[in-house]
Parts: C-alpha cells; structure tokens; sequence
C-alpha cells in the first residue's frame, strides 16, 4: 500500500504542473490567456481519431480553426496522419517518416521514399520542435540505403525551409557538404550538358503512367525527358545550397550554386515554355517510337508524334516552376487552364491532365496519371498558386480561387464520410476505388496539406532573417481564422482574424502576436510585416515529449527499436496470438487500427497476464517506459491492459521497478502511456500486462477482453557515440560469404536470395529486401537445409519467419532434421516456442543436441501461401 501512495501522490503533483505552467504562462505573456484558441476543444471536436494522444497533440503542433469545417477537420487530420508514419528509424539516426503506411519492398532504410520527402519536410517544419525534421534532413545523407535520388525532390530546399521556420546555423553548415554532395549525384547522371537541364523518366519522377510514357515503348516507366518538375526542384535546390553556402562563409560556392540556378531558370524559360500554347511542358531527351508513331527529341509534348498539333498536351507539372518562384513575369497567363472545367478543373480535382486532352483517361488502378486527381500534384498546384497570389502581380487567378480549390482539396480527403487519404481519387467523384488497396496506400503520406493553411490560407511566409511576414489567401467574407501556437524563430506566434472583435475578444481585425506582445495589426485581411521582438521565448526549447534533446548533445534514444536486423535488441513474449507479431512493438512505429496491423496482441492466452521481455545485450540506462495499448472498439476483443508494470532484470531473477510515475494513471488505448522512474541500468526489461477482472472489458461474447500493443518504447539517456553490443555468431551464420555455412533450399522465388537467410541480418518487414521464400512453388512442402561444412553440436535453432501477409505466410507446420552422415533423421523430443508457427517474429525450437554437418526445416505451406524465412540461427545448447 505504501508504493500505491507514492504513485498517487506523485501522480497528484503531475496532473497539478501542467496547470501551474500554463497559468504561469498566461501571467509571462498578457496577463491574461497566453492563447485564442481552446486546444483540448478542438481536440474534442473532431470525430475520426485513431491517435487519441492529446498529450502530443497540445505539445507539438500548432492548433487552428476556421468557419470551414471541412477545411479545419482536414487539418487536424492531417497532423494525425502525420503520426502514422511517424517512425523511429534507430537511436543513432532519429526519426524518419514512411510515405506508405507500411514499408514496400522498394522503400529505402526504416520504410522512407525520397519522391514525397519535399512535402513531409515541409509539413513536419511546423511541428513546436525541430527534432522530428532536423532528424528526417539528416537521414538522408547520412543513413545507408536512405536513397535521396531515387525519385524526384527537393531535398536542399526543403531543408532550407525548415531552416526559415526553425533557424539554426550550426545545423544548416553542418548539412552543407551532404547538400553538394547529393546536387553533384544529380548533376554526374541526370544533367545533359549540350541542353542545360537534368532530364528524368516519368516513373521516377513519381508518375508512372502519363501522357508523354504511353507514347513510348515503356509505359510505365517512359523515357527520359526534360520536365518542368526536376529542374524546378534542382532550380531550388541549387538556390539554396547558395544561402547555406552564405551561412558558412563560403562564398565561392554560394556564387557557383547561383550561376547554376540562374542557368536553369534560363533554360527552363526558354526551353520548357511553348508560346503558342502559354504553358509549360515536358521535352522529349530522344526520338522514340511507338504503334508507328515518333516523337521527336527535344521537341515538347505532342509537338511531334500521333498528336503533333494539338493545342492540348497541358499536365498539372506545367504549374511547378510557381511552386518555388523560379519564373520571371510574363508566364502567368497558363493559370487560365486552373479553374475551367475544360482543363484542369473538377469537383474533386485538379485532373492531372487537362480534360479535352486526346489522352484523358480516368483510371481505376494504380499508377494512371492521365486524369486522376493526384494529391502531390494538387499540393504542388496549391503551393505554386499561393506563391504567385502573393508574390506575382497578376489578374489572371484571385484568393477566392486558393479557397475554393483548397476547399476541394479538403473535402477529397474523405471515404465513407471519414477523413481518409489514399494515393489517387476519381476527380469527378471522389472515390479512391482502385488506388487504396489493402496494405498499400491507406491513409497516404505523399502530398501536403497543413502547410498550404499555416502558408497560403493563413498567410505565414517564413524567411531566413527575424521578419514576421503575414500574406493571407483567406476569404474576405469569413469573420473569424486563428492560428495559435506556431513556434517560428524561437518564438511563440498567433495569428488571427476577428472580423468584428467579438470571437476573440482582442480587438476586430487581424493581428500578429509573438510571446504574448502583439507586434502588428490591420483593419483587412491584408499583407503584414514585423520585426520579431529581441529576446527567445525559452519554452520553445524545450524537447519533445518522446524524443531526444537533440542529436548534437547527449540523445535521449529510444533503446528497444530494432530496424537494423541485428540479434539485439531481442524482444520474446510469454505469447503472441496469431496474425500478431512482438516484433512489431520494436520497429519504431505506431498506429491503432486493423488493417494494415502493426500490433502484438494476447488473444487465445489463458492467462490473466503476459509478458513481454526485452534484451538489450548491453546494460542500458534507461528512465522510461512508453506502452501503445490498443482498442478495436466498444465490445470487441481486443483492449488496453487493465495493469502495467515494469521490473529489471539484476542478473538472477527478475525486480520491480520502485517509485514509478504513470501517465495517465490507469492504461488508456490510442495514446502514449508513460511508466517513468529514477534512471536504472541493466540489460533486459520485462514489462507484464494484466488482463482485466472477469466480468470488467467483456466483448461480444460475454468474455473477458484481450490486451495489446502498436509499440514498446524504452527511454534513456548514453554516451555518444552510441556503444552497441557485441553480435553473437550463430552456428549457420555466414556474414563474410564464405563457402560455409552455405543455405540450400527446395525452391528459391526469383524474388529473393536463398543467402539471405543465414547472412546475419534479420528484418521482417519488406524492406529492405533480407529474406528467402518458396514463393511460387508448386510444392505443398519446401525445406531449407545449412551445410556447415563440418560436424557442429546443435541443440536449439531459431526461425525468422517471414509473412507478408499474402503469397508468403507462416507455415501451416515445420519440423527439423538433421543429416546423420547417411539419411536425414529428426530431431529428438522437440521443444518449440511457440507451438505453433508465427510469421514476423522469432521461433524456437530445442531438442536434444546433436553432432551433425547439416540441418534442414520442412515447411509443410499455409494454403495456397508459400513459405520463408529472414533468417535461421542455430546454437549448441
């Protein structure tokens, strides 16, 4: 009973500071409330959580509302998205964000695709601290297999712009070398000399199938081109590797990257823009062929080919040069094609193609980017139309056009009346029928959204120096916007409009305040500029509630996730239901709903509790422990824990952890629950998960709810750099590519390497890519064998067992053989944990030791599924 008092009593002091904060901080600022905008409202308000964290909501982003509730909804949806990619990658690489919501065989190291990373980059600079981003900037120089120029981006610019709205030298002069450095891999594969201008192939600038591809041998993947996009991007990118370059000092490179912008922006001018049809298009690299027809090179869409002549040809890319200011004046009259119905135009639109286009199609699969209405491309068109309402004098488009486009953005981010995002949408219905297959691109992080409103609608244009500039592209008629808690410089910024004065209650008009100090204010909706006020405002220093201090100083890292493939950290369960995985709680990530799962759940256990051990394979310093506990819902199977408790291991037997604070007190589903204590060291964690009272959390049945969890986080702090544990060597590991230990197998996919599964990495995810499978085999059973060269004493053997979900799948049932010099015999008295095959986790088996040169697992298929392994190890014990 003691310790329950400690707990209460500490818990009673933590839910009493955050209301001392924020009533001290309401003294600092005004006086009166430091802020317009009631955050756990808002919060409330909306419907469609999946992500219930309103800790990490209040703490890291800004808040916003407006008379649009479609707009708002979108909004605070996006910010949830956001935390679905959201992925811990390793403790010495930080954060890093997927753009589908699980990992594709093609994405690059922890799940990350360069073709989005501009827009995640330019969302995540909004979050209250740097962290997040900073994190994501580096991972893709310093990461391997991060990919930065497998796809289309603007990576440098992208970077800059989280400088202009978090500013910090030392980390921009750092990146500077890795900026060249990937600008120069640009420029020695994409750059054509004799043209001036980087060409690429429309696959790998993120549109698959398009207009200029079908009329090529390849449809899918086209041929190179010289398009609007890549030399845009590369136009900004070289831009602002020059303004790095004047931070550092280093003024020959800063006037070399400028000569190089200047030159594709000459070129693009010149080169891209056709007069006659006043927009601008991709140029073919070479002559190509197809159904008879030729296109000529260097020669512009349908300037030559089965459609030389006609006036159309226009794609929504022709708008990109507007999405980083690149072009001169003169060129403004191509937004005449946005908003007619001819074009571009539609109820769920942008179409990608303007819709009297010889070629318009709508397609209802994947990858089509002929008509359908694309969200990265409507994010490009958003940004690039802000850009020139407020930085162009023009007549040709009106802020009432951003609203209204805006407005249709945000209501295609629906399906079934709930926010939702997939990769394409029929732009006349809304429908992403086709483009949102199961584990493919539900809830889609590949465009933008919050940047548009906090940028474009609200109006904060970030600059490098200590301005406030504020431009809204808000409607006239609205009474009312607010944009409370942005952290910009340092400070702590509002925005707001109060058409009459009485929402607010701060005066009619639209101000600007920075720390609680108003700084400016007009009578309109009109653009305002301030100086910010001397001074920072040191709560916006303050870390992330789940992440590191920062990269530079000692990190605060989270010490369970294993991304890497490497034997530690381990993490065993007492049991895992089938479709689940254990492994899933140390992979960095965390979402809540079913499909695609990312979970580890107790459902079949006859035990009021289970648990879960981590092993670190080094002592580790640790202070915290965070649990993702899941809810399926009212009824159904599948809870919180009723209890959570944490003990370390001393090196005999297993201690409670003393004097711990929970947050919240009792285990809540869809948040972040936080088990804090004084710093301990040691190697192994078990956290132990109670099942609630009979009769308490019963589901449809009558029964007693099941308990599980999206992810298992463990906090501490270390020396730097980060010391790792040593790799353990198993028996049928062969990490140098000796002859032996050798896998051999029954059938091997044409997709997969039978080395792969004894090479001493271990991933369950599908990428990147470490895996054997039977894939397309015609046998109801397959075997993978390991010759270890000469006879081994054997005894325990474990599987990595791969399972896709799909073709791939864990195994109906496996026995182990060994070869007693003349016939392979099994093993004796077999022990295995678990009973029964698991994919995505380790599965043990001990027998009796035997002396023998080889083993071989039989895998008797699931179905119609095949049958594979990450890895195999074998032990002696």
């Amino acid at each position: 009973m003691g310790n329950v008092a400690i707990i209460n009593s500490a818990n009673a002091r933590r839910a009493l500071l955050p209301i001392l904060v924020l009533l001290i901080g309401q003294l600092t600022l005004s006086g009166s409330s430091a802020q317009v905008l009631d955050k756990q409202k808002l919060l409330a308000g909306e419907t469609f959580w999946d992500n219930r964290d309103w800790d990490w909501y209040q703490e890291n982003i800004p808040f916003f509302e407006c008379p649009d509730a479609d707009i708002q909804t979108t909004y605070y949806y996006r910010w949830e998205l956001l935390t679905k990619h959201l992925t811990y990658g390793s403790p010495t690489s930080g954060y890093t964000f997927t753009e589908f919501i699980d990992r594709p065989f093609w994405s690059g190291t922890y799940g990350a695709i360069s073709c989005p990373a501009g827009h995640q980059l330019y969302e995540a600079r909004w979050l209250r601290r740097p962290r997040i981003p900073r994190d994501f900037a580096r991972y893709w120089f310093r990461t391997p297999g991060a990919e930065p120029r497998r796809y289309s981006c603007w990576l440098a610019d992208a970077v800059w712009a989280l400088h202009e709205a978090h500013p910090d030298r030392s980390f921009m002069v750092d990146l500077l070398p890795d900026l060249v450095k990937n600008y120069e891999g640009w420029e020695q594969r994409h750059f054509d000399a004799n043209v001036g201008l980087f060409w690429q192939t429309g696959h790998d600038d993120g549109m698959e199938i398009n207009i200029n591809s079908r009329q090529t041998q390849d449809t899918v993947r086209g041929a190179p081109g010289y398009r609007p996009t890549l030399n845009s991007y590369l136009w900004a990118d070289a831009l602002a590797i020059a303004r790095v370059a004047d931070l550092a000092g280093d003024m020959q490179t800063a006037a070399r990257y400028r000569e190089k912008a200047a030159a594709l922006k000459r070129n693009v001018q010149k080169k891209l823009w056709d007069q006659g049809r006043q927009f601008f298009f991709h140029m073919n690299k070479n002559d190509e062929e197809r159904d008879g027809h030729k296109v000529a090179a260097h020669r512009l869409t349908y300037e030559t080919g089965q459609y030389a002549g006609s006036p159309h040809g226009l794609e929504l890319i022709g708008y990109v040069p507007w999405q980083f200011n690149l072009l001169d004046a003169g060129y403004e009259s191509a937004w005449k094609f946005l908003m007619d119905r001819d074009y571009f135009f539609a109820d769920f639109g942008p179409t990608t193609v303007g819709r009297r286009d010889p070629m318009f199609s709508i397609s209802n699969r994947c990858c089509v980017w002929s008509g359908q209405s694309w969200p990265y491309a409507t994010t490009q068109t958003l940004k690039a139309m802000a850009n020139l309402l407020q930085n162009y004098k023009q007549g040709v488009v009106a802020r009432e056009d951003y609203y209204r486009l805006l407005s249709i953005y945000a209501k295609t981010h629906r399906k079934d009346g709930r926010p939702y995002l997939a990769e394409a949408a029929h732009p006349d219905t809304g429908s992403w029928e086709g483009h949102d297959a199961y584990n493919h691109s539900e809830h889609y992080f590949h465009s933008g959204y919050v940047d548009l409103i906090i940028t474009g609608l609200v109006g904060l244009r970030p600059r490098g120096d200590d301005t406030v500039e504020v431009h809204p592209l808000a409607p006239a008629d609205w009474d009312y916007f607010a944009l409370d808690g942005v952290v910009y410089h340092g400070r702590e910024l509002m925005i707001f409009w109060d058409k009459e004065g009485k929402r607010y209650g701060r005066g009619a008009g639209l101000h600007v305040i920075v720390d609680g100090r108003k700084i400016a204010s007009a009578e309109k909706l009109q653009p305002l500029t301030a100086n910010l006020p001397g001074g920072t405002d040191k709560r916006s220093r303050r870390p992330l509630v789940s992440g590191p201090k920062n990269s530079e100083s000692v990190p605060r890292c989270n010490f369970a996730v294993n991304n890497d493939g490497a034997y530690y950290p381990r993490i065993i369960a007492s049991h895992t239901a089938e479709k689940t995985s254990a492994m899933k709680l140390i992979d960095g990530a965390y979402w809540y709903h079913l499909h695609p799962p990312n979970r580890w759940t107790n459902a079949g256990s006859t035990s009021g509790s289970d648990w879960l051990v981590l092993d670190f394979g080094i002592p580790r310093r640790i202070h915290e422990v965070v649990v993702y506990p899941l809810d399926d819902g009212e009824l159904s199977a599948v809870r919180a824990p009723w209890r959570v408790t944490v003990q370390r291991w001393d090196g005999k037997g297993w201690l409670p952890i003393q004097n711990v604070e929970q947050q919240p007190r009792q285990p809540t589903a869809r948040r972040a629950n936080r088990i804090r204590f004084k710093p301990i060291e040691t190697t192994q964690l078990r956290v132990v998960l109670r099942r609630a009272p009979a009769g308490q959390l019963n589901v449809a049945d009558g029964s007693t709810a099941s308990f599980g969890l999206t992810e298992l986080e463990t906090w501490g702090e270390s020396a730097w750099p980060l010391p790792m544990p040593a790799e353990p060597t198993s028996l049928a590991t062969n990490r140098a590519g000796k002859d032996f230990p050798k896998a051999e197998a029954s059938f091997t996919s044409r997709f997969d390497r039978v080395a792969m599964a004894n090479d001493g990495k271990t991933n369950f995810n599908a990428a990147p890519h470490n895996r054997w499978t039977s894939f397309e085999s015609r046998h109801e059973t397959d075997w993978l064998a390991i010759d270890f060269g000469a006879p081994k004493r054997v005894g325990r053997v474990e599987l990595a067992i791969y399972d896709d979900g799909g073709g791939v799948q864990a195994p109906a049932d496996y026995k182990l053989e060994y070869f007693d010099g003349k016939d392979w015999r099994p093993v004796n008295n077999p022990r295995r944990l678990p009973e029964r095959p698991i994919g995505g986790q380790y599965n043990e088996l001990r027998f009796e030791p035997v002396n023998t040169a080889k083993i071989r697992v039989i895998f008797t298929h699931q179905g119609k599924s095949r049958s594979g392994l990450s890895e195999i190890l074998a032990w002696p014990e």
